[in-house]
C-alpha cells in the first residue's frame, strides 16, 4: 500500500475533515493524506503520476477532493494550441502535450470545429479522474479495498 505513518522521525499522515451542506443535509468528508515519496514517484506516491502531469502536476487540494476540479490557468492557452493541432492548423503543439494530442488525433476519425472542444474536454475529464485516483490513499483495486475495509473496521471499534 505504501502507507506508513513515519519514516524515522518524519510524520507522513494527516486527516482533514470537511463538513458541508448538500441537498439540505450535512455531509462529512474525511480526507486522508499522506506525503511520502519514492524513487518511482519523487513528487509523491499519492500525487498525480508523471504521465498525467501535462494536465495536472500541482498537488490535489481540498477543492478537488470534494469533486470540484480546479485546473491550472496555464491550460487555457495550451488547450487552444491542442485544438489548433487537432484541426490541422498547426503541425505540433507544446511538447508536454504532443503525445496526448497525437493520441486524440488517432482516436477520432472526424475532428471538426464543432466537436474539437468536446473531445479535448472529455479527455481532460478522464485524465483528471485518473489524477484523483493517483492521489487516493486507498486505491480502487482489491488491495486498496481490503485496506480501506480494515481501516474502517479499526476506526469504528
Amino acid at each position: 500500500m505504501g502507507i506508513h505513518a513515519y519514516t524515522e522521525n518524519t510524520p507522513h499522515n494527516a486527516v482533514t475533515p470537511i463538513a458541508r451542506m448538500m441537498d439540505g443535509r450535512f455531509e462529512l468528508d474525511i480526507v486522508l493524506r499522506n506525503n511520502r515519496t519514492s524513487e518511482d514517484y519523487p513528487d509523491g506516491i499519492f500525487h498525480p503520476y508523471p504521465h498525467v502531469q501535462h494536465i495536472k502536476k500541482e498537488n490535489i487540494g481540498l477543492i478537488e477532493v470534494m469533486g470540484l476540479a480546479i485546473l491550472p490557468p496555464r491550460l487555457k492557452d495550451e488547450m487552444y494550441e491542442v485544438e489548433e493541432f487537432l484541426l490541422g492548423k498547426r503541425d505540433q503543439t507544446k511538447a508536454i502535450h504532443q503525445d496526448w494530442a497525437d493520441r486524440l488525433k488517432a482516436e477520432h476519425d472526424s475532428i471538426t470545429k464543432e466537436n474539437v472542444k468536446g473531445i479535448i474536454e472529455d479527455s481532460i475529464g478522464k485524465i483528471f479522474l485518473e489524477v484523483l485516483e493517483n492521489a487516493g490513499v486507498f486505491k480502487t483495486d482489491e488491495e486498496g479495498t481490503e485496506a480501506f475495509i480494515r481501516f474502517i473496521e479499526k476506526t469504528l471499534i
